[in-house]
């Protein structure tokens, strides 16, 4: 048993392929979307939170969690953008509601762009949907050819140190040790892996039209832009202040929340605050 993880796994073929994900509660729709290298395990607090009010919907991605990993998927931006969307068409969801982290904002913001799946209220949490050039060393490494699979795939280098290196208040050991069970193999690695080898930093990138084209829909959003709210670990290695400065810019009207001390892992180093600034965002 996962700690603070008891939810009902529920599965829907998609492509033919496994995907998992978590229905909880009743009411209006709240899709959570996850990044790499988490899975629906990073939504725990606020799924509990939230699932007493809303329908609360957290799908792991193909090859994330405690979906299927197939070795032969590509692993691309829109191939993560369908398998979405197909889960809330399968689930009959329109319109929903976002929370998106990492990749995520690409992710969930991509099928409402890509499917005409409606927003109705955007919570933002360390992530981008629009181009940058920007990346760290220590990610860049893991994008080399053979030292990078030997990395991320052979030592567990990514999952693994994101345990300690996206969070300023360290986790449990067996927190720690809940979010790289999915990731136990070199098989099992496969999508943490592709999602570091899909960053489209240039174009010829195989995503890199898929990311021109979110940007687009991003621009077009803002004019008339859901109710939303920014809330940011500003010790991000990774989402720094300069997307916080790009989503503020992008979204002058939208309620931000900095927390100056915390990192990637916002949800895990700001749990017990920032769970009460979502209620409050989405009761109101």
């Amino acid at each position: 048993m996962l700690p603070e993880f008891q939810f009902k796994s529920r599965y829907v073929t998609i492509n033919g392929h496994r995907m998992h994900y978590i229905d909880e509660g009743r009411g209006d729709v709240i899709t959570m979307v996850h990044g790499n290298p988490t899975w629906s395990y990073y939504f725990r607090h606020l799924v509990a939170a939230l699932s007493k009010n809303y329908r609360v919907i957290v799908p792991d991605h193909i090859g994330c969690g405690l979906s299927a990993k197939p070795q032969t998927f590509e692993y691309t931006l829109k191939n993560h953008i369908d398998n979405l969307a197909a889960l809330l068409n399968t689930l009959g969801i329109t319109s929903t509601s976002l929370i998106v982290h990492d990749w995520g904002g690409a992710i969930g913001l991509g099928a409402a762009a890509l499917h005409r799946i409606e927003i109705e209220k955007l919570v933002v949490l360390n992530t981008a949907a629009f181009r940058s050039t920007r990346i760290p060393l220590r990610i860049r490494i893991c994008r080399w050819p053979l030292v990078g699979a030997f990395l991320v795939r052979g030592l567990n280098g990514f999952a693994r140190t994101a345990s300690f290196m996206a969070v300023t208040n360290p986790m449990s050991r067996e927190t720690a040790a809940a979010y790289v069970q999915p990731y136990s193999s070199w098989g099992n690695r496969v999508a943490v892996h592709e999602f570091v080898r899909d960053i489209p930093l240039k174009e010829g990138h195989r995503s890199y039209q898929t990311l021109v084209d979110l940007e687009r829909f991003v621009d077009k959003l803002a004019e008339n832009p859901p109710p939303m709210t920014i809330i940011w670990g500003g010790r991000d290695f990774c989402f720094n202040d300069h997307f916080y400065n790009e989503w503020r810019s992008r979204f002058p009207a939208a309620e931000h929340h900095y927390f100056e001390n915390h990192g990637h892992y916002i949800l895990e180093d700001g749990h017990g605050q920032v769970e009460p600034i979502i209620e409050t965002f989405f009761a109101t």
